[in-house]
């Protein structure tokens, strides 16, 4: 049985928990029988050494699993084969036995932006969706969390979480390598949900808004975190074509136009507690991503605007609660 269900409380809803028994053996069918690029990464994780090393942090900007001088040469030959196996690492970064993965994102910038200021984890049921490597996640393990559960669809991705999370064992710790709407109708069931650079991808936001506001309980937390345009009219922008080169962009509000959405979502105390424009500080292409960054997405002769003309990227936190 999938690890992840003996975390889940079927107590709550055995409708959802046989959905989602169902959706872990279709995902893990499709990854072992069907899906080369999964398949590949199954090998690569199949060739880990069997270590598991006392010595990680999880609570540093870095995060932090074993020391070099723990393997054998051999065994930290195949560790970092692994590694760029598994390019691109976008979120991050991370120190593996002694090797620094500098990835794309300085994922610390943001985390250090809104740790301090959303409800403490200690006890609740977290959500992520779109978790990526799961480099939140495992900030996140540290306050002590009753689950944490992290969404991400794409195999690279969800298989660098598997990776790290066979050496880093965080308790409480998972990812379905599945997207929100995938997940059965869980009314009710976490505590505090993450949505970090997903909205503008999402075609209906309203919608999408409004079933996490259900899958939440009553006092729980959103943290929601996505491209915004600048002023203060209530209004969004639907790019044409491209927006900083990505073809699945379709929603950018001002701040005011999502604190509407959020509101007419159902939830309350809505609230900013960030808006930074994205710089190549945060964000650049690195020895672990093979593919073009920001720099490549805005106009060369003003980084004030996208290649297409749009405004740069520019990122808002935003909170709220479930009444």
């Amino acid at each position: 049985m999938n690890p992840l269900l003996h975390a889940l409380d079927p107590t709550v809803s055995a409708v959802w928990y046989g959905q989602i028994q169902q959706l872990l053996e279709e995902k893990d069918s499709f990854q072992r029988h069907r899906d080369r690029k999964s398949q590949a990464y199954l090998e690569l994780l199949e060739q880990l050494p069997e270590v598991v090393s006392s010595c990680k942090n999880l609570d540093s900007n870095w995060v932090e699993v074993g020391r070099e001088n723990e393997l054998t040469e051999a065994q930290l030959e195949r560790v970092q084969h692994a590694l760029f196996g598994l390019r691109p690492w976008r979120k991050g970064p991370f120190k593996v036995f002694g090797i620094e993965v500098d990835t794309e994102w300085v994922s610390y910038l943001k985390w250090n932006r809104l740790s301090p200021q959303i409800a403490p984890l200690r006890g609740r049921r977290v959500l992520d969706i779109g978790s990526s490597c799961g480099y939140y996640l495992f900030r996140m393990a540290t306050q002590q969390p009753a689950l944490l559960l992290g969404l991400e669809p794409y195999a690279t991705f969800y298989f660098q979480f598997c990776f790290l999370q066979k050496l880093i064992q965080a308790e409480n710790c998972y990812t379905i390598p599945a997207k929100f709407e995938e997940l059965p109708d869980m009314d009710g069931y976490f505590d505090t949900l993450f949505h970090m650079g997903v909205l503008y991808h999402v075609r209906s936001p309203l919608d999408t808004l409004m079933r996490m506001r259900r899958t939440l309980r009553r006092g729980g937390e959103l943290v929601l975190e996505t491209l915004v345009i600048p002023g203060d009219e209530n209004l969004a922008l639907t790019p044409q074509d491209r927006y900083a080169k990505m073809n699945n962009v379709y929603f950018l509000p001002t701040v005011n136009c999502l604190t509407t959405w959020l509101e007419r979502a159902g939830f309350t105390k809505i609230r900013c507690i960030d808006v930074s424009r994205t710089t190549s500080a945060e964000q650049r292409k690195t020895a672990w991503v093979q593919t073009e960054s920001l720099t490549d997405f805005l106009d060369p002769a003003d980084e004030m605007k996208t290649i297409e003309g749009y405004p740069a990227p520019l990122r808002a936190v935003m909170l709220a609660e479930v009444k």
